[in-house]
């Protein structure tokens, strides 16, 4: 066994495939090719909005064919409780909060991932896959100058994506068009786009000015450019001929999606799946509108559903499931109001969209970034099984190393927990640190340290328990799921202990 140290803190052990599958048994008929790899990321999907996790108010049976099928993580985290620096933790396998540009992002912000590192679909590239990104992108794309009627480059190619076919940022920023290959899909070269985050375009109609002219309403903010009759974030002139339909977006990205899959049946390929959903505006085909009986944040999900369900169902068409890697996750946790008027919180009835959890999007609590994670890989994981593990997305990057063979040549905070991804291990990863917005909180073990921050505890407009306080905060997480009893004037000592641990982490430069 070859043992590959990339630095005393980050050992890493390379066996690739031979360890685990028949790779070089003696017969040509009995090598087995790497698997393909599919990530599935919805987008502001809850703890408590899938029915395998619990769920009584909404089904989920394609999601919940995956718990069946493979292995459903209790303790399955993302890096951060919004979007873009949640996405940067799983493309990179670094924490977000190591790049001050790793937040929010508009969507004419520069790409945000530099171009030079190891990234986690450039290491699958190594390893000889196919590689696609194809949905929800939001970590930029050009150089902060972009001409939205040329190719925008750098793009998904320059981290390791040799097909993509995204939307720039999130439904509810423009521009409002679809990017493939770094050039948007549909331009009619006589009416170019034109988009601003500062300023309007003479004689373009806002949601602001012009409700008259919405389908849906802002509740707050989203008040801008209207596209599709839905006012967005950001102004946008241009590209009509390019604009997305909300109601067609799930089926579009499904098709990409199957094309590729096709394309690449005969050779390991690794797709990012971006669901949109339920990300607002929440605007779902007819197929799934008024199907929930919560409004359009339900009829989301069950559209989301439908989108694993039509993947999962095309890798068996194609006799691709038993050697298919699948993953399903969310990029962070749910959040009801997020901007419009749309009934998600009239009709929430007694649905808990973070279960057990407390706080949500955008919260520092465990239900801003502990989230569905299930694995599905028929020839290696038994079906069924449920692991308490604690594993993170940034972790795909040394686990699929580990997978593949292919070492990693740089400091990550990413950790091979692939024995725990395939059930093999009931141990993940010992510690963890989640991000707010720009706060910190720290796990260990059991504990977690929220350290005293600025701010409010409740923001009133989405919703927000956030978990910040002038005070420290320490809770117990196996015998407190929910967060609600302080401990840490009782455990002075683990909250100085945690407190260095975290510093240790936080203070760790990585070139």
């Amino acid at each position: 066994m070859k043992k590959t140290v990339i630095s005393s803190a980050f050992p890493i052990l390379s066996t690739g495939l031979g360890g685990l599958l028949c790779v070089s048994c003696t017969g040509k008929d009995n090598v087995k090719k790497f698997p393909n790899v599919l990530v599935i990321i919805a987008d502001d999907l809850g703890y408590g909005d899938v029915s395998s996790y619990g769920s009584q108010t909404i089904q989920t049976p394609n999601i919940d064919r995956l718990s069946g099928e493979g292995l459903r993580f209790t303790q399955g985290y993302s890096t951060s409780a919004t979007s873009t620096p949640s996405r940067y933790g799983l493309m990179t396998g670094m924490y977000p909060w190591r790049n001050k540009d790793a937040k929010i992002l508009p969507g004419d912000a520069p790409l945000i991932i530099d171009t030079h590192v190891q990234t986690l679909p450039k290491l699958m590239q190594e390893a000889g896959y196919a590689t696609a990104a194809i949905g929800k992108w939001h970590l930029g794309l050009g150089d902060g100058h972009v001409d939205w009627n040329t190719a925008v480059s750098p793009n998904p190619s320059d981290i390791g994506y040799e097909y993509s076919y995204i939307q720039a940022a999130t439904n509810d920023r423009v521009p409002c068009v679809f990017v493939e290959n770094g050039k948007v899909d549909g331009l009619d070269p006589a009416d170019p786009i034109y988009v601003s985050y500062r300023e309007n375009f003479d004689g373009e109609p806002t949601g602001k000015l012009n409700p008259e002219l919405l389908k849906m309403h802002p509740s707050h903010g989203h008040d801008m450019s209207i596209v599709n009759g839905i006012s967005r974030i950001g102004f946008m002139k241009g590209g009509k001929a390019a604009r997305w339909t909300d109601e067609t977006m799930a089926e579009v990205f499904v098709t990409k999606a199957k094309k590729f899959i096709l394309e690449h049946k005969d050779q390991p390929f690794f797709m990012y799946f971006g669901l949109h959903q339920p990300h607002v505006p929440r605007v779902p085909n007819e197929k799934f509108a008024g199907k929930s009986g919560m409004g359009p944040r339900g009829d989301a999900i069950l559209e989301a559903d439908w989108g694993v369900g039509e993947l999962l169902d095309y890798l068996e068409k194609l006799g691709l499931t038993e050697n298919t890697l699948v993953i399903f996750s969310s990029d962070n946790g749910p959040v009801v109001d997020d901007g419009y008027q749309d009934q998600a919180v009239e009709l929430l009835g007694d649905h808990q969209p973070a279960g057990p959890l407390r706080g949500g999007k955008y919260s520092l609590f465990d239900g801003g970034t502990r989230v569905p994670f299930i694995v599905r890989w028929p020839e290696e994981i038994e079906r069924g099984k449920v692991s308490d593990a604690v594993v993170c997305q940034m972790d795909l990057v040394a686990s699929l190393s580990e997978l593949t063979g292919v070492p990693l040549t740089q400091q990550y905070d990413s950790r091979n927990v692939l024995n725990a991804l395939l059930g093999k291990s009931p141990q993940g990863r010992s510690e963890l640190v989640i991000e707010g917005i720009r706060n910190l909180a720290y796990r260990e073990g059991d504990w977690v340290l929220i350290p005293p921050s600025e701010g409010p505890a409740y923001v009133e407009n989405t919703g927000t328990d956030t978990g910040r306080s002038p005070e420290y905060q320490l809770y117990n997480l196996k015998t407190d799921l929910g967060q609600r009893i302080n401990l840490a004037t009782q455990e002075s000592e683990k909250v100085e202990t945690m407190k260095r641990a975290l510093d240790k982490i936080a203070d760790k430069a990585f070139q």
